[in-house]
């Protein structure tokens, strides 16, 4: 294979990493206060991310890197065009961070009460624009000669951005409900279950419109293939949860995330940004990407690394598998709810 296309293969790996591990921790900040009803519950939700959600955003942190190393003209474009939606998102991301470890520090409930709201709209702020983002590059941006962009901020707000934006927000909500079906036990269990059931549909509905609009806009026989997986995955899991079949329905949403996200990619190449202006402006894989040499010691350097960074953090979601319980957090078995 070709070492630009397998790269441009392992960053789209890497988004469909992120989307899958953020998602759902992104899902428990952002229903906090819907499922947690006292400081114990809230303490035992935080608790169920608390030693992985900063591994989850190695992930982004990777894809970054390697999209500028890899894909340095890609990289230097789609930051100069989408600066300030994606400065929006680093500072949530680190206002999320500092409530995680403020948070604790006093037992003020006045204390405590703003630095979950920070950790909800920290954590809500990156879920939609995510959606946004991706949403815009593949309607195509305002990219002309010499692969500059040459548009503002509303060139990158549409419909069908916003749809993908709630699109994000929603399914990693549903992510994140589920998730918190595996972890915690009690009360705050059942109600992360009917949280599952109602956004369910809304999830399965909002996906359905948004990978639609990409298949009629760039699709292609690949894209329908993932893109119904997606869907049919993202529904099925609605009607586990219904069912009370926690770790499958967890399993389907996040089959339904790397189906979408493979969806986006596919629905991309070969281009990497297209062009809103002519398609002759679009800034294809070989275009963006390093020289051989560059992409062939990235290579080296992933094959030898990679196995390690995957190996350490599956032992920690290993050593963190404990089902977290209600007030005094207390641990349970390992299976599944109900």
């Amino acid at each position: 294979m070709d070492l630009a296309v397998l790269w441009f293969v392992a960053i789209a790996v890497l988004w469909a990493g992120y989307f899958l591990l953020e998602g759902f921790d992104f899902g428990v900040g952002m229903l906090l206060r819907v499922l947690g009803r006292d400081d114990a519950e809230r303490t035992a939700l935080i608790h169920t991310i608390g030693g992985v959600w900063d591994g989850n955003e190695v992930w982004l942190i990777v894809a970054a890197g390697a999209t500028f190393a890899a894909f340095p003209l890609w990289y230097a474009t789609m930051f100069s065009g989408l600066y300030v939606p994606l400065l929006i998102i680093l500072l949530a991301l680190i206002v999320r961070g500092v409530a995680f470890e403020f948070r604790g520090r006093s037992d003020d409930p006045r204390w405590r009460a703003g630095w979950e709201a920070a950790l909800i709209v920290g954590s809500a702020i990156p879920a939609a624009l995510w959606g946004v983002i991706w949403g815009a590059v593949l309607r195509g941006l305002p990219i002309g000669p010499g692969h500059v962009f040459t548009g503002g901020l509303g060139d990158l707000v549409s419909w069908y951005a916003l749809i993908g934006g709630l699109t994000t927000l929603v399914l990693f909500a549903l992510h994140g409900a589920l998730f918190l079906t595996l972890r915690t036990a009690g009360a705050s269990a059942r109600r992360a279950r009917t949280v599952a059931m109602w956004l369910g549909p809304v999830a399965v509905v909002l996906a359905a419109v948004f990978l639609f609009r990409t298949q009629v806009h760039r699709g292609s026989t690949a894209t329908l293939v993932t893109g119904v997986v997606a869907v049919v995955a993202l529904l099925g899991a609605w009607l586990l949860s219904r069912a009370r079949t926690a770790a499958w329905a967890f399993t389907l949403t996040g089959t339904g995330i790397v189906a979408g996200t493979s969806t986006l990619f596919l629905a991309l190449y070969p281009a990497v940004l297209p062009s809103s202006l002519d398609p002759a402006y679009d800034l294809t894989v070989q275009a963006a990407s390093s020289s051989p040499y560059t992409l062939t010691i990235m290579t080296w350097v992933a094959a030898i690394f990679l196995p390690v960074v995957l190996g350490y953090q599956a032992w920690t979601y290993w050593v963190f598998a404990r089902r977290i319980g209600g007030p005094g957090l207390g641990a349970t078995d390992h299976a599944a709810p109900g």
